[in-house]
């Protein structure tokens, strides 16, 4: 099992950026792949991007072009990097790691797009 643990979230602008952490009580080395989802008021929870332990990279086609995830294995911890963010990018945005076992999630941290 792993914690998970994201942060970053806030209020933003249209049109601004914002970058998403998310910690991991363990080395995320050997974890098959890592994502970010977000689930928006009145609406179910979706994938926003994975990446997997070699470094493939899928997005939802809604981020794609504006949204980048990456990890750093000597820090255990997964990004988000959202640019240009629109009103609809409002939502809870979590971390989620892909296991053997059950698979783990983070709390959520809250982003809001506003003018």
């Amino acid at each position: 099992q792993v914690q998970l643990v994201e942060s970053g979230g806030g209020l933003v602008q249209p049109g601004g950026s914002l970058r998403l952490s998310c910690a991991a009580s363990r080395s995320i080395f050997s974890i098959d792949a890592m994502g970010w989802y977000r689930q928006a008021p009145g609406k179910q929870r979706e994938l926003v991007a994975l990446i997997s332990s070699g470094g493939i990279t899928n997005y939802s086609d809604s981020v794609k072009g504006r949204f980048t995830i990456s990890r750093d294995n000597a820090k255990n911890t997964v990004y988000l990097q959202m640019n240009s963010l629109k009103l609809e990018d409002t939502a809870v945005y979590y971390c989620k790691a892909i296991l053997r076992g059950p698979d783990s999630w983070g709390q959520g941290t809250q982003v809001t797009v506003s003018p």
